[in-house]
């Protein structure tokens, strides 16, 4: 019987190795040769999965990228059992805090390649920011959260939303460069959420 090859599985180990040779020493240690040696396999499984290392590379970026958004995924699903919007929205953008290894591994990955989106266009299309759906969700967590605190609806919720998406990237960042700790970022952006929702000052 012919040995039965997991494609996918493959991809996602020159992936993986993608990922750390970035970490360790940026984008532009990443050769095909390099991969193939990291992944453990020869040359010529990674060329008959990318031809090019440009391939390669925005494979391994839009696949670090869905794995961000699939920790924001996980992270409401587990929040929703408590059926609480507050709770949903702050678990939301603690996921992109990186508060264990994996996605602090992914976030020094999305650092690595900013220098790269400046000149490529592909690349920074792989990075741009959450989309519509995102911004309209967080926004009707916003709005459900000031209800339930009996605070009144005030300006429009989705720049509150993209607001609270921007700096939670930027305090990701942080805490992939290692200026800030994931438990200090977290207060930082506990505090913006409580002003989010806090009744409007007379």
């Amino acid at each position: 019987m012919p040995k039965v090859v997991d494609h996918e599985e493959r991809r996602r180990r020159l992936a993986e190795a993608v990922w750390s040779l970035t970490v360790r020493g940026g984008l532009e240690s990443v050769t095909l040769r390099r991969v193939a040696a990291e992944a453990g396999v020869s040359m010529g499984q990674v060329q008959h999965y990318y031809a090019t290392r440009a391939d390669l590379v925005a494979d391994a970026v839009a696949r670090a990228v869905r794995a961000l958004d699939a920790r924001i995924e996980a992270s409401v699903r587990a929040a929703g059992a408590e059926g609480d919007p507050e709770t949903i929205l702050r678990e939301c953008l603690y996921a992109i805090l990186a508060r264990d290894e994996e996605g602090l591994r992914l976030l020094r990955l999305s650092v690595a390649v900013l220098g790269q989106a400046v000149s490529d266009p592909a690349m920074a299309a792989v990075l741009a920011p959450g989309d519509d759906a995102l911004l309209t969700f967080t926004a009707g967590l916003i709005a459900a959260a000031r209800a339930a605190r009996g605070a009144p609806a005030r300006g429009d919720d989705r720049v509150a939303a993209d607001i609270c998406w921007t700096l939670a990237t930027g305090l990701g960042v942080d805490v992939a460069l290692g200026h800030r700790s994931p438990d200090a970022a977290k207060a930082v952006l506990d505090h913006h959420v409580d002003t989010v929702l806090a009744p409007p000052t007379a």
